[in-house]
């Protein structure tokens, strides 16, 4: 999976008007090709409250999305796809597409 916790994404498909959210991915869950977007993906649950901390009632929780529905943001040329390269010293690294600049990793 090309798409890392950490990185700055924007969504190019979903239901809700989701399509053109730009957030950070929380969390990646390659097992299932899946990414938890900041903001993106937003469902109602019902909380019940389960030790003296937690509040009870209607929360916001922030569902996954399939990582196709997803594009890494280059700071050079903004939505992009990801390529990766090998340098001198047998490093593999993640590049960008459009401009071939090198993407770092968090």
């Amino acid at each position: 999976m090309k798409i890392r916790k950490g990185d700055r994404v924007r969504v190019i498909a979903g239901k809700d008007g989701v399509a053109g959210h730009e957030g950070v991915v929380m969390f990646a869950l390659p097992e299932q090709e899946k990414v938890i977007v900041e903001g993106a993906g937003m469902v109602k649950r019902h909380q019940r409250q389960t030790r003296q901390t937690q509040q009870a009632g209607i929360i916001d929780k922030d569902m996954p999305i399939h990582v196709s529905n997803v594009m890494l943001i280059c700071k050079a040329c903004g939505p992009t796809r990801v390529g990766y390269a090998i340098d001198e010293g047998g490093k593999k690294f993640r590049v960008c597409r459009k401009c071939g600049e090198e993407l770092e990793s968090n």
